[in-house]
């Protein structure tokens, strides 16, 4: 089993609703959702562009995937994931546009927020004592030949290189997309969500994922709201 600390919207948001269709999966239920009828593309091409990110659900990473640490159970974590949550007040995150990451898409804040950045890096911190240390391979997969230095002291202290400094929120919308897709993979990209775009979006959960066996989809096990300490478990 492992676990991440992440940001997505509650269940009945419109962006919620949005993202499960486009990506063919409920990050709550884990069921699959019909394809959005305006996007211009065929029922298999979406499903090719949105594979990767289907698998990992819609989100903003926090906290990266990780098994637990020796002596470390999913009581504690909730436990105090919960209360972690409840010290931190809820906030509207910077408007979303569409961007290109690399070479995928993706939304990102129209600004830089000092609020989410100083949360990101406390989650980090906070609850690295629940990570289990990376082995050789975990290692391997993530390049480290082509990390900058405090990229490469990030992988190596924290799990993974984009966390404090180099952290950049993103929800992932595409898996790799090559550059003659790219003018039509916006145009459907903005056919589901520059709507959704021009309304502000509550940054008041935190969710715990989960992945219950190795390259099994990943989905939200718990939302643990902000600002209250409460929890409430998805069934």
């Amino acid at each position: 089993m492992r676990y991440a600390i992440h940001y997505t919207p509650s269940p009945n948001d419109p962006m919620t609703f949005a993202a499960a269709s486009w990506l063919g999966r409920d990050v709550y239920s884990g069921h699959s959702i019909e394809p959005p009828p305006q996007t211009g593309l065929g029922m298999q091409e979406l499903s090719y562009f949105t594979a990767l990110p289907r698998r990992y659900g819609f989100h903003g990473a926090i906290k990266a995937p990780f098994y637990l640490a020796e002596g470390m159970t999913e009581a504690g974590l909730l436990r105090d994931l919960m209360r972690f949550a409840g010290a931190h007040q809820p906030f509207t995150l910077p408007p979303l546009e569409i961007a290109k990451l690399g070479n995928s898409y993706g939304l990102v804040p129209s600004w830089p927020s000092e609020t989410l950045n100083f949360l990101a890096a406390s989650v980090v911190q906070d609850f690295d004592r629940y990570r289990a240390p990376l082995s050789d391979a975990d290692i391997d997969r993530a390049d480290p030949h082509r990390l900058s230095a405090t990229q490469l002291t990030n992988l190596h202290r924290w799990g993974h290189p984009y966390v404090m400094d180099e952290f950049r929120f993103q929800m992932t919308l595409t898996g790799a997309i090559v550059p003659a897709d790219c003018a039509r993979l916006e145009r459907a990209l903005r056919s589901v969500f520059a709507a959704l775009l021009e309304r502000p979006l509550e940054f008041a959960n935190l969710a715990l994922f989960v992945e219950e066996e190795p390259g099994a989809p990943f989905r939200v096990h718990s939302l643990h709201p902000m600002g209250r300490v409460s929890a409430r478990k998805i069934a």
